[in-house]
C-alpha cells in the first residue's frame, strides 16, 4: 500500500472560463453546444448562438451596475439557461452564488445575505414568492430576475424578467459595444468565480470560495483524462448548484462536445432513450434504482426468465473479470456472452439509449457489487471522487484503466497523501478552494499552510495508485466495545444484495451493537406485496407489516454472514416513508443526511436498544 502519489504532469492552457468560452465560440461557432427540451421536443443551440445570449446577459448585468466579483445568485433547477446565466455572470466579471431550488426561504435568505449577493435569478413565481417573504433579511439584494412567467405588480421595481434583462443588455451594448469584452478581459485566474454553500458543523452552511483558476484547472484536467471527445453527446441532469454538476460545465466548454440538459429526474430514463447519449454522470442512487428494477423485473417474469437472467449474469461476470484484467473474452465465453447480450443485456443497454460508452458515478460511494453488475451487462460505470472544496474533480477511474471498489487515479495535477495518524485523505491541486467565505477559523482548520485540503475522508492507496475510500472520518462508528465500524461499506452491501431496499442508515456509535434504519423501494415492494397478501396496502402499511420485516430480514442475514461479528446488524427498523430531498433527509445530489435522519428517528433507534447497555 502507498501513502502518497505525486501529481501526474500535464500542460495547462486555460486561464479563465470566460476566456475559454470565447475561444470555444471562435473555434466551433456552428457546432451544437446545447440540447434542451421544450415540451416533448428537443431543440438545439450552437456555440455562436449561446455566445450571443451570454453576451446579452452579461451586458444586462453590467447595465444594472454589476462590479468585479460582485455576487449574483442562481435559484433554479438544472436547465440550459442556468449554464448560460452562469457564463453571463462570469463574463461580466461577477461571481455566481449557487442556491438549491429546494432550499427553504430562510436558507435562501441566509446564503444570499451572507454572500452579499446583489442580484438573483429565480426560476419561477414560486421561487420569487419564497424570496419576497424574506426580503427584509437580504438588504443588499436589489434585483430579482425571473426566468419563467411575468413579474407581479407587487414586485414592481424589484423583479424583472429574463427577457427584460437581455433587452437591457442589448441597449447597453448599443451604447457601449466593448462593455462585455472589456469586463471579460479584466478577469484573472485569482478572481472569485463561484460561492457554493455546503453544510457546516455549526448548522449554518459554509460558502466555499472557488476562483477562476479552480474551474480552469478542472477544465484542463477533464480534457487531459481523455474519456470525452468533441464527438460525444453528454446528458446532464445533476443539480448545477452542486459542484459535481457544476464541474461538468467547465469540461464541456473545454472539449466542445454537445450537452443535453434536463434536470427533471422523473424524466431521466425516458429522456435517455430519446437523447441516446454516449456519457452521463450520476449519483449512485440512480444506478441502485435501475438495478433494483432490472432484478425485480427478471424475477417477476417467472422461473424460466429468472434462470436465463442468472445464467446471463454469470457469463457477464466472467467477461467482466477478464476485461478488468485487460483481456477480451474469446472462444466459448465470447460466444455465450453474445447470446447473453442478445437475450438479456441488450434490453438494459437500450434503456440507456443504446449508445452509452460510460457512466461517471460520484457524490456518494458506489457499491462494488452494483458496478460489477452493470459491467457484466456491458455498461461501464467509472467512479470518481472530489469535494466542493476541491472543485469536485480530484479522482476518477479511466475508461481504459479502472478498478471497481476504488474512486480511481488522481486527476492530472492533483497530489494526494494519507495522514499518518488516521489515514485521512489530504489533497493539493489548483482546484482547491481559497477558503470559506468570512470564516477564517473554519478555513484554518481545513487548509494547511502549505495548501493541503483535509478532506475528512479515510482512505487507502493501492500499489498502482488507485484510491479506496473506506469511510468518512466523522461517520466512523465506534461501538461501546471499542470496535470501529465503517457504515457506508455495510450500507452498500445491503443495497446491492436486496432489491427491495431504497436507503439504509447503519447506526451504532457508542452502542453495544449495530442496528439499521431501512426504507423500501416503493415500486419493487408494491409488486412483491401483491403476491404476499398485501394488495392495496399503502407504503406505510407495507413497511409496518410482519411480512416486510421477514422479507428484509432474509437479506440482512445474507449480508451478516459476510461481516465480522461486531459489524453485523442485530436489529433493524423499516421507516414509514422513504427519504426525500423535500423532507431534508437527502441532499439535492441524493446523498443521505445521516445525522438528520438519526435525529428525526431517534425514538425508533432508542427503542431497538431498550434493555441493552448503551455505554460501557
Amino acid at each position: 500500500m502507498a501513502t502518497s502519489t505525486a501529481p501526474e504532469a500535464f500542460t495547462r492552457t486555460t486561464s479563465t472560463i470566460p476566456a475559454l468560452f470565447l475561444e470555444r465560440i471562435g473555434k466551433t461557432p456552428d457546432r451544437e453546444a446545447y440540447r434542451y427540451p421544450v415540451g416533448d421536443e428537443w431543440r438545439s443551440l450552437t456555440w455562436k448562438a449561446a455566445g450571443a445570449r451570454v453576451k446579452a446577459l452579461a451586458a444586462g448585468l453590467l447595465s444594472l451596475g454589476l462590479g468585479r466579483e460582485d455576487r449574483v445568485g442562481i435559484l433554479s433547477n438544472t436547465r440550459y439557461e442556468w449554464v448560460l446565466i452562469d457564463l453571463g455572470i462570469l463574463c461580466a466579471g461577477g461571481a455566481t452564488t449557487t442556491v438549491y431550488p429546494s432550499s427553504t426561504a430562510e436558507e435562501c435568505a441566509y446564503i444570499l445575505d451572507d454572500s452579499t449577493s446583489r442580484f438573483v435569478f429565480a426560476e419561477d413565481a414560486g421561487q420569487v414568492a419564497k424570496l419576497r417573504g424574506v426580503k427584509a433579511a437580504m438588504p443588499k439584494l436589489t434585483k430579482v430576475i425571473l426566468l419563467d412567467g411575468a413579474a407581479e405588480p407587487i414586485d414592481a421595481g424589484w423583479v424583472m424578467t429574463l427577457a427584460e434583462l437581455e433587452a437591457a443588455g442589448a441597449a447597453h451594448l448599443a451604447a457601449t459595444p466593448t462593455a462585455v469584452d472589456d469586463a471579460t478581459a479584466g478577469v484573472t485566474r485569482d478572481h472569485l468565480a463561484t460561492l457554493i454553500y455546503t453544510s457546516g458543523t455549526t448548522g449554518k452552511p459554509k460558502g466555499v470560495r472557488l476562483m477562476h483558476d479552480c474551474w480552469a484547472y478542472t477544465a484542463d484536467a477533464i480534457a487531459a483524462v481523455g474519456f470525452l471527445t468533441d464527438a460525444d453527446l453528454e446528458y446532464l441532469w445533476l443539480p448545477l448548484s452542486h459542484s459535481f454538476g457544476k464541474v461538468l460545465t467547465s469540461g464541456h466548454v473545454k472539449i466542445g462536445h454537445t450537452v443535453a440538459i434536463d434536470g427533471r429526474i422523473p424524466k431521466l430514463i425516458d429522456n435517455l432513450a430519446v437523447v441516446k447519449p454516449t456519457m452521463m454522470a450520476a449519483a449512485p442512487r440512480i444506478f441502485e434504482k435501475v438495478y433494483n428494477k432490472v432484478v425485480q423485473g427478471a424475477k417477476d417474469g417467472g422461473d424460466i426468465k429468472w434462470r436465463i437472467f442468472q445464467w446471463a449474469i454469470g457469463i457477464g461476470k466472467q467477461v467482466s473479470a477478464a476485461r478488468q484484467a485487460g483481456r477480451e473474452p474469446k472462444g466459448m465465453l465470447a460466444f455465450e456472452y453474445r447470446i447473453a447480450t442478445k437475450l438479456v443485456f441488450s434490453k438494459l443497454q437500450q434503456r440507456f439509449g443504446g449508445r452509452l460508452r460510460l457512466f461517471v458515478s460520484g457524490s456518494a460511494p458506489l457499491s462494488r457489487e452494483i458496478a460489477e453488475f452493470f459491467h457484466a451487462a456491458g455498461v461501464l460505470i467509472v467512479e470518481g471522487y472530489g469535494l466542493t472544496e476541491s472543485s469536485a474533480a480530484s479522482f476518477v477511474n479511466r475508461a481504459d484503466k479502472y478498478r471497481f471498489g476504488t474512486v480511481g487515479l488522481p486527476m492530472p495535477g492533483t497530489e494526494v497523501k494519507l495522514a499518518p495518524e488516521d489515514g485521512e485523505i489530504l489533497l493539493r491541486s489548483p482546484g482547491i478552494m481559497r477558503g470559506y467565505h468570512n470564516l477564517p477559523h473554519e478555513t484554518a482548520a481545513t487548509l494547511t499552510e502549505d495548501g493541503w485540503l483535509k478532506t475528512g475522508d479515510i482512505g487507502e492507496i493501492d500499489g498502482d495508485g488507485f484510491l479506496k475510500i473506506t469511510d468518512r472520518k466523522k461517520d466512523l462508528i465506534k461501538t461501546s466495545g471499542g470496535k470501529y465500524v465503517a457504515p457506508q461499506y455495510i450500507e452498500g452491501k445491503i443495497k446491492a444484495t436486496c432489491p427491495f431496499v431504497s436507503q439504509v442508515i447503519v447506526h451504532g456509535d457508542k452502542r453495544n451493537f449495530c442496528s439499521a434504519l431501512v426504507t423500501l423501494d416503493e415500486e419493487a415492494t408494491k409488486k412483491w406485496a401483491e403476491g404476499a397478501g398485501l394488495t392495496g396496502k399503502t407504503y406505510a402499511q407495507i413497511a409496518a407489516s410482519a411480512e416486510a420485516k421477514a422479507l428484509i430480514q432474509t437479506y440482512i442475514d445474507q449480508v451478516n454472514r459476510e461481516l465480522a461479528k461486531w459489524e453485523t446488524i442485530k436489529k433493524f427498523a423499516i421507516l414509514p416513508a422513504d427519504l426525500t430531498v423535500e423532507s431534508g433527509e437527502l441532499t439535492p445530489s441524493l446523498k443521505v443526511k445521516r445525522k438528520a435522519v438519526e435525529k428525526k428517528y431517534v425514538e425508533v433507534l432508542d427503542e431497538m436498544y431498550q434493555g441493552a447497555m448503551a455505554d460501557v
